[in-house]
């Protein structure tokens, strides 16, 4: 069964201003690193018939780091990483715009993509976030992220 090294990096960021994924990215330690898998997550511009007009993400601010940073050192313990660096925004996100990003540093293509799919489910189903849905026909709470 995979450990994380001894040297497993992880970085968390809850900014309320736009994501930047590239600079996220280069913040990612690659010491004994021989893959990388990256994940970006965008506001739609459209869902159903309906344009959005932008999401809202409500957080227990106090809480979500730590959730995002358990959530990585599990990851690091289930397949080996060397490093994560994972991000999502709170407040108001427009269509396009990044939502959350996960950059997964590992010896092994496989146990990065594996890990990365894993993150983005988990922190989906775990993080103290809360979405609202604002488009041309109104606004709705969502349940969950998902």
């Amino acid at each position: 069964m995979p450990t994380a090294p001894s040297s497993f990096e992880v970085i968390v960021d809850t900014p309320a201003t736009r994501l930047n994924p590239d600079a996220l990215l280069q913040r990612l330690p690659v010491d004994g690193v021989g893959a990388v898998v990256s994940f970006v997550g965008l506001t739609r511009g459209k869902e159903g018939d309906s344009n959005v007009l932008r999401l809202e993400f409500d957080a227990w601010q106090e809480e979500l780091p730590k959730v995002l940073h358990a959530l990585a050192s599990q990851a690091a313990e289930t397949y080996g990483l060397r490093a994560v660096v994972i991000a999502h925004r709170t407040g108001s996100v427009e269509p396009e715009e990044p939502i959350v990003a996960i950059h997964v540093g590992s010896a092994h293509r496989a146990a990065a993509f594996d890990a990365c799919r894993w993150l983005i489910d988990e922190l989906k189903q775990q993080a103290p976030l809360w979405k609202k849905e604002v488009t041309d026909h109104g606004a709705t709470w969502k349940a969950g992220l998902g």
